[in-house]
């Protein structure tokens, strides 16, 4: 019975984005996200969609986890990132005062093909992990719906990817933006439903979950804090789906809507995060990333409110990272003709890979946060010592922060092979991590300090 009503609403939702797609698909309107009329989105519609994009179903899911595990110093680290749209805004606001039209157009016009090629590759790397992540957690709760049913997972994935590519495909950044705002509305509907009935339910204490310090205690949610505080300034740079909505309406509407988005988002990921706390403070197992846990904590109809809110967070994901992606492949890397059927091609080859990561990758939702937010740092003396001091920096410096960034990823997504245990202190892997960054930082810092000369 609670799959028949996941898989209802769910559909219904579905069936909704279909709707509220546009008709009639126009080029300016795939790629620049423009309306019938030409009109760039109001900033309600950048604001709801900005939101659903950035408290998609991974993130949802980990700020729990992190609950769960390291009580309120865990949700409150996962939701250090969406500060991301503060220092978002920041660097959109600078690189438009500067005259660019994107991120790939600053760096361009400083580093050239190779600049502009580093960035694209860890981009194009964060979008397959936004596709890969959100259909994982598709199948997650699939799996925990239908634990007879042993295509669950699998089929849910294939089938979910298909009606997202399908919606995606048709109205592109248009259509993402539309069905965006019916999503936003649809998932906060539901999970104010289901934060009401925790906040009212018997076991609830507000104080015990504002010091709860978690099942493995607090000390490693401290550190992945500090870990967000490092990342948070080129986090949002390698984001290409909050990028992409930094350009499309004029300056003030964009600057007010990543603040609203902020707020928003930052408030509906901590309270996601008082679940995971929670079952963590009535003693309850572990088990299915958390969904087996809460089918025994709650009762039938709010276990179903959650995981359709997490399954609408997931196709609002995909949408956009699809969207973002046909830009990247058409626009940056001109890899296809600027028209409906290169960015569908671009759509399609990203939902495949994407799809297929899924089916046999890494099932830890954390990691590709890790690997990508690592991976961006090389942005952080860029942007600072470029973009807001306004030295020049030359290339070999940008390609030894890259570099560094790189190296950092690599060996904390490798951390349990031999030679990467032989360089790295045995402690928790956010530890390590931390110890990561601090030194990616350092290397790009000195690097591009050494190079850089004032204009």
């Amino acid at each position: 019975m609670q799959a028949l009503a996941i898989i209802g609403l769910f559909g219904l939702v579905i069936l909704g984005s279909l709707l509220v797609a546009p008709r009639r698909a126009t080029i300016e309107g795939f790629f620049n996200g423009t309306g019938a009329d030409g009109r760039a989105p109001g900033l309600w519609v950048l604001v709801l969609s900005q939101v659903t994009t950035w408290i998609f179903a991974r993130s949802l899911m980990n700020s729990a986890i992190l609950g769960y595990f390291y009580g309120i110093w865990g949700t409150l680290a996962y939701a250090a990132y969406y500060g991301s749209f503060v220092t978002g805004g920041f660097i959109v606001s600078r690189l438009r005062a500067q005259g660019a039209g994107s991120v790939q157009d600053w760096l361009g016009g400083r580093f050239g093909a190779t600049g502009n090629a580093c960035y694209n590759l860890v981009i194009g790397l964060r979008l397959l992990s936004e596709v890969f992540a959100n259909l994982l957690v598709v199948g997650l709760i699939f799996a925990a719906a239908l634990p007879e049913m042993g295509v669950a997972r699998d089929a849910s994935i294939l089938i979910v990817a298909v009606l997202g590519l399908i919606y995606s495909a048709w109205g592109g950044l248009s259509a993402a933006l539309r069905t965006d705002v019916l999503q936003m509305l649809v998932f906060l509907a539901v999970f104010a439903v289901a934060f009401v009935a925790l906040v009212l339910s018997p076991g609830f204490h507000i104080g015990a979950v504002l010091t709860a310090p978690g099942t493995a205690g607090a000390w490693n949610g401290q550190i992945l804090l500090l870990v967000a505080l490092l990342q948070v300034f080129s986090y949002p740079a390698h984001d290409p789906v909050m990028m992409d909505r930094g350009f499309l309406a004029d300056p003030e509407t964009t600057r007010k809507s990543f603040l609203h988005a902020f707020w928003i988002s930052t408030l509906c990921i901590i309270g996601f995060g008082f679940f995971g706390i929670q079952a963590g403070l009535i003693g309850a197992e572990y088990e299915g990333e958390l969904i087996g846990t809460w089918a025994g904590m709650f009762p039938a109809w709010l276990f179903v409110a959650l995981l359709v809110s997490l399954l609408i967070s997931a196709i609002s994901t995909l949408d956009s990272a699809l969207a973002s992606a046909a830009r990247l492949v058409v626009d940056e890397l001109k890899l296809g003709q600027r028209s409906l059927a290169g960015g569908r091609m671009a759509m399609v080859a990203f939902m495949v890979l994407g799809t297929g990561l899924t089916l046999w990758g890494n099932q830890t939702l954390f990691d590709a946060v890790a690997v990508s937010g690592t991976a961006s740092m090389f942005l952080t003396p860029i942007l600072i010592v470029g973009l807001v001091m306004g030295w020049r920096i030359p290339l070999w410096s940008y390609l030894v922060a890259f570099g560094a960034a790189m190296v950092g990823a690599v060996v904390y997504f490798a951390r349990e092979a031999e030679w990467a245990m032989a360089i790295l202190p045995e402690a928790h892997k956010y530890e390590q991590l931390l110890l990561i960054c601090a030194g990616v930082l350092i290397v790009g810092f000195g690097a591009v300090l050494f190079g850089a000369r004032r204009v």
